[in-house]
């Protein structure tokens, strides 16, 4: 498979950086930007070729059989968005029970333009442990970067705010616009600056 995945990207025209070193067995990793359908099959495409599995979170709804089957191929990881416990929780079990685990997570949620990033990357990564990858999509030069490992700390608008600077240097500015963000968040803002 590994084989097939640089024979796409060829095809496609894009490059694959080889894996940083500061690569593991453990991560939460974020995408930008999240343009078109395209990403979805760059990113599948990236995971065939380093030989790894980089799962999603799919709402549980649409695990019903063959589209289960289909989804579980895919690296799809059900999580239950009504459940007490949680979707950082339900995700926090997962990289306690596996001993190799990428979470792949695209903060915009959606590939229309939004005001500011979703945040749940950052809960999950905090409360597993884990560090978080970022990986950019360079569609102007059609390669596939790595960008960086942060690990998160005690104050979330400080990290997202080191994310935004990666990501700058690139060449992207993601949205982090602190006024979109819950209240809670926004208050920690205030610490960052």
């Amino acid at each position: 498979m590994s084989l097939a995945g640089r024979f796409l990207y060829f095809l496609m025209g894009w490059r694959f950086e080889p894996l940083p070193s500061y690569f593991s067995s453990k991560h939460v990793i974020v995408g930008f930007p999240h343009t078109s359908n395209m990403d979805a099959v760059r990113a599948f495409t990236a995971f065939r070729i380093i030989k790894r599995t980089g799962y999603i979170m799919i709402k549980k709804e649409l695990y019903f059989w063959p589209m289960s089957f289909l989804l579980n191929i895919l690296g799809g990881i059900p999580v239950d968005r009504g459940s007490p416990q949680g979707v950082v929780e339900q995700m926090v079990k997962v990289f306690d029970t596996r001993d190799e685990f990428l979470l792949a997570i695209v903060p915009e949620g959606t590939r229309k333009k939004v005001p500011t990033i979703k945040t749940g990357f950052w809960h999950i990564a905090k409360a597993a442990g884990v560090s978080i990858i970022c990986w950019y999509l360079d569609n102007k030069n059609k390669r596939a970067r790595w960008l960086g490992e942060i690990i998160p700390g005690e104050n979330m608008m400080e990290d997202l705010i080191r994310i935004r600077d990666l990501y700058e240097k690139a060449g992207y500015r993601f949205p982090l616009n602190v006024d979109s963000l819950s209240p809670g968040v926004k208050n920690m803002s205030h610490t960052a600056s």
